[in-house]
């Protein structure tokens, strides 16, 4: 799951098959990461990957040599290989972000979605990402951060050795996704979650009127989308 991404005034929706329109918001988070990299034929690593959906959208779409998603949790990583074994290019590893198990210059392109908020350290993480790229690889990251931590998470990128190639914020676009998918997840949170934790769930889900989602609206949360080729 992610807060999803919607389009405005007339961007272009990517075309989905049939059986992925029901996740459209969340594809669509993933398509605006990726949609302007050349990933075919290439080694794509995913940092934080979840449950997978993201790098199956990817991989199948997108159609690169290999995509590895690599995540903290074990648990995660079981279900992701569990669920997408049948694509041929795609595979889950377990790992920490700030200490990446994979050689120097080993990918064309890494992807971060709505996850680097959870880590301790920006820059060990910055650094990890740099380390594996190959020289002119890119790294594409997408995630949200109060006002409060813009400083430092621009001081992060600023200090490290990769080069800013484009920057968007697109907290309108996730709020719009937000308003779109909040029926859904409502119906799931009272089908399936205890009463005592819905709130919890609701927080976490950034359902309409939640702290979460009205931080984006009211401006104290920013998300925000950027590309960077390493040197």
């Amino acid at each position: 799951m992610n807060y999803g991404y919607a389009h405005l005034n007339g961007e272009q929706v990517p075309e989905l098959e049939e059986g992925d329109e029901e996740l459209r918001f969340f594809i669509q988070l993933y398509h605006f990461t990726v949609y302007h990299l050349a990933l075919k034929n290439k080694r794509v690593l995913e940092i934080g990957s979840g449950r997978g959906g993201g790098g199956a959208f990817v991989a199948r779409y997108h159609q690169p040599q290999e995509y590895i998603g690599v995540d903290f949790s074990q648990k995660a990583v079981q279900l992701a290989n569990k669920l997408h074994d049948h694509i041929p290019n795609l595979k889950f590893v377990c790992g920490d972000a700030e200490n990446l198990p994979f050689d120097d210059n080993s990918f064309d392109a890494v992807i971060n979605v709505e996850s680097s908020h959870c880590y301790g350290n920006m820059d060990a993480f910055l650094q990890e990402v740099t380390r594996v790229l190959k020289s002119g690889g890119i790294f594409s990251w997408t995630d949200f951060r109060t006002k409060r931590k813009l400083a430092y998470l621009n001081n992060s990128f600023g200090q490290s050795s990769l080069t800013l190639v484009r920057g968007e914020t697109i907290t309108e676009n996730v709020i719009k996704a937000l308003d779109g998918i909040h029926d859904k997840k409502m119906a799931v949170i009272d089908d399936y979650v205890p009463r005592i934790l819905k709130s919890i769930f609701m927080q976490f889900a950034g359902v309409k009127y939640s702290k979460v989602y009205n931080a984006f609206v009211n401006g104290d949360t920013i998300y925000l989308g950027k590309v960077f080729e390493a040197p």
